[in-house]
């Protein structure tokens, strides 16, 4: 393969602060400590216009962050929680019957806000779940013969216990696969739990977090994203991984095209955060075991004889596929 150079063109300006973006990474870590990985991913899953799911035991600070992230911009934030007894018109809205009008009124569900908290996703029925699959994908709510558009942003961070938890319904591939980024947060070393104890002695910080993105500049950033520049090889590279997926003895189930759009587009949003206007090969490979496992399946064993799980063959096939100079 022909090496390209994968510095920027000279010519390209983007209308955006990145540094206002770091600002608001330190912002949700005055809740959220020693975590700064899964806060870079969920802005950076914010920032790609595509939605987060937050894997882990409970108790972990997987509703802290998503809480905190809301908080840190100047948007309206809707908390659902999901239980089994949940209905689709519980998230979408019902139209109801208005004597004053004399006719039937529709009242919006909660998913018509900016950023979604759908808390423990994995506790409500397919059902329900189905529910999202439109507005995750379409932005958009199709009910009584009408279709509704939903606010830019509109941001889905879900959070999912275990499965082998009680009371919990496995997500769907096709609803896995509409969420750009799986995050796990898992528990914290003990001088940050200390932290963490200290710091809520005379009350819950996240009270005190204020808006640190208004809101014009949060949709500046997001228009930005898609100025940022991806060399051709790292197209190349994208699609041999994806490919690869698809084809090899490391999974039964591959990353399917919209994987390696929502792959390019976390690298672009990645790029932006750390300040600049064109990708990099470690833009992807940090990406790699966030946008791809939950994406994948894996065979039951892997060449050695032994189980595994998608992130572990997602790094070998790491080693395997050549990534551009």
């Amino acid at each position: 393969m022909t090496q390209r150079s994968l510095e920027p063109a000279p010519t390209r300006t983007i209308a955006f602060d990145p540094g206002k973006l770091g600002a608001l990474a330190d912002n949700v870590e005055r809740v959220l400590f020693g975590k700064r990985e899964a806060v870079t991913l969920s802005i950076v899953g914010l920032l790609a216009e595509g939605h987060v799911l937050l894997e882990d035991v409970p108790g972990t600070g997987k509703t802290t962050l998503a809480r905190a992230l809301a908080r840190s911009l100047d948007v309206e934030l809707k908390r659902v929680q999901f239980t089994s007894d949940l209905l689709p018109a519980d998230l979408l809205g019902v139209s109801v019957y208005s004597r004053e009008e004399e006719r039937f009124a529709f009242r919006p569900g909660p998913v018509f806000g900016n950023v979604i908290l759908a808390d423990e996703l994995n506790r409500t029925t397919p059902r329900t779940q189905s529910a999202l699959l439109e507005c995750m994908q379409e932005r958009s709510v199709s009910l009584d013969g009408e279709t509704r558009t939903l606010p830019r942003p509109f941001f889905v961070i879900a959070t999912q216990n275990p499965m082998e938890f009680e009371g919990t319904y496995p997500l769907p591939e096709s609803q896995l696969d509409r969420f750009l980024l799986s995050i796990r947060l898992g528990y914290p070393e003990r001088e940050v739990e200390r932290a963490i104890l200290e710091s809520r002695v005379n009350g819950d910080p996240l009270d005190t977090l204020e808006p640190v993105l208004s809101h014009a500049e949060l949709l500046s950033a997001l228009d930005a994203v898609g100025q940022v520049r991806v060399d051709a090889s790292l197209f190349d590279y994208v699609l041999d991984f994806t490919r690869a997926t698809r084809e090899s003895e490391l999974f039964l189930l591959g990353a399917s095209p919209r994987a390696s759009l929502g792959w390019v587009r976390a690298a672009q949003a990645m790029a932006l955060f750390e300040g600049r206007t064109w990708c990099t090969p470690d833009d992807f490979k940090r990406l790699v075991v966030p946008v791809l496992a939950h994406r994948t399946l894996p065979s039951a064993l892997s060449e050695d004889g032994l189980s595994q799980k998608s992130d572990l063959a997602l790094e070998t096939l790491l080693d395997r596929i050549p990534i551009p100079a």
